[in-house]
Order: C-alpha cells, then sequence, then structure tokens
C-alpha cells in the first residue's frame, strides 16, 4: 500500500522546493537491496488550479497530474514556496483547499515561503514554524500569532511540518520518511542520492544573515 503524497504546483514556484521532496519520496525504499524491483512507499502527484503547464521560477514548465477538484485522497499534503505565494497569499479558492485537506490528511507539510499559505489558510496559529531566512522578519509581521523559529531548519508541531528556504524540503522528506520508517530508511534514501544526511537540525545558515533579516 502506498501513500499518497500530493504536491502543490503554482506559477513562480521554486523548483527545488517542490522536486526536493519529490525525489525523496521517489528514491524511499524499504529494501534498499531490492531497489529495481521493488516501488517507494510514496506515490507522488503534482497538483495546479488547473490542467495547463505550469512556469515555475526559472522557466521550467511542469505537467500536473491533477487540479484542486480531482486528485486523489491524500495522506501527506506538501505546499512549496517560491515568488509565487504571493499572489497566492490572497487566492482564497487555494486557501480554502489548502485547509480542507489538512482536515483530511495525516501530514501538512510547507517547505520555503509555502509556510505563508498554510498561515493564511488559519492552520499555524499558535504553533511554531520557519520559513526562508529572508521572509522570517515578514511572517513575523504579517502573522503575529504564529512562533516563527529562525534556529532551526526543519519545525514540527503536531502533524504540521515546516521547512527553512528551497534546499530544506529535502532535509523535511528525509526527517518525515524516518519518522515513517526508520532511521535506517532515511539515512538509505539520503545515501542513494547522495545527499548528506543531516546530523543536526540547527539553521544553516550564518547566523548574521538571520539577524540582518530580523
Amino acid at each position: 500500500m502506498q501513500h499518497t503524497v500530493g504536491i502543490l504546483v503554482f506559477p513562480e514556484v521554486e523548483v527545488l522546493d517542490f522536486c526536493g521532496p519529490f525525489e525523496v519520496f521517489s528514491a524511499t525504499r524499504l529494501n534498499e537491496e531490492r531497489r529495481r524491483e521493488e516501488p517507494s512507499p510514496f506515490r507522488i502527484v503534482l497538483i495546479a488550479e488547473g490542467e495547463d503547464p505550469v512556469s515555475t521560477t526559472g522557466g521550467m514548465h511542469v505537467l500536473p497530474d491533477f487540479t484542486l477538484e480531482n486528485h486523489p485522497p491524500l495522506e501527506i499534503l506538501i505546499i512549496p514556496g517560491g515568488w509565487g505565494t504571493r499572489a497566492l497569499q490572497s487566492n482564497k479558492r487555494v486557501l480554502g483547499w489548502i485547509a480542507l485537506c489538512a482536515q483530511q490528511v495525516k501530514v501538512v507539510c510547507s517547505v520555503c515561503t509555502g509556510s505563508f499559505l498554510l498561515a493564511g489558510a488559519g492552520l499555524l496559529e499558535g504553533r511554531s514554524a520557519t520559513t526562508h531566512w529572508q521572509s522570517l522578519h515578514r511572517m513575523r509581521e504579517t502573522f503575529p500569532n504564529v512562533n516563527v523559529r529562525d534556529d532551526v531548519h526543519v519545525v514540527n508541531d503536531g502533524n504540521v511540518f515546516t521547512s527553512a528556504g528551497i534546499s530544506a524540503g529535502i532535509d523535511m522528506a528525509l526527517h518525515l520518511v524516518a519518522l515513517m520508517y526508520g532511521a535506517d530508511v532515511g539515512r538509505a534514501t539520503a545515501r542513494h542520492m547522495e545527499y548528506p544526511v543531516p546530523e543536526s537540525n540547527a539553521r544553516r545558515v550564518e547566523a548574521q544573515y538571520i539577524a540582518a533579516a530580523k
């Protein structure tokens, strides 16, 4: 049985924000010795407002698998970031869909400024969360009832996971894999990707940059 992971894509989405977690979940295997014979325990689908290709930051064109209305039931929802989140912060259709999905899935995640959409959907009220280091101050000002963390890479508050910017989505996805299937599976996935296993959840960006963003 596969867990269905839905990733929202939208115009000006940051590529690694959604491709990083996509790679982690698609590369996961419960039996590393049978990597070619057995599939991932995760099924990943890309979801957009419409059926047309989505143009990402940098101009990559991505064809979504489903729309907001016709996607299959999800167990994990991932909201990536990127410049396009600014427009979506006032998109009631998308925010309403996120809020509805959050009632149905087991885990809700955001990468980078995707946390602004979780907050806009009312999912971070009274919770701890994080975002890209350049948007920490903006998030504190926009959502004063969110405890914005600038000291860690991934924040887990209940069933809501938020991560720092861009590449941090890989760490968040590996963390989730390890929680679901154990540290050995998480490490094997990172090893297959030739990605350094995160040994610490401490924020990687130098302290002076975060201080400058406050």
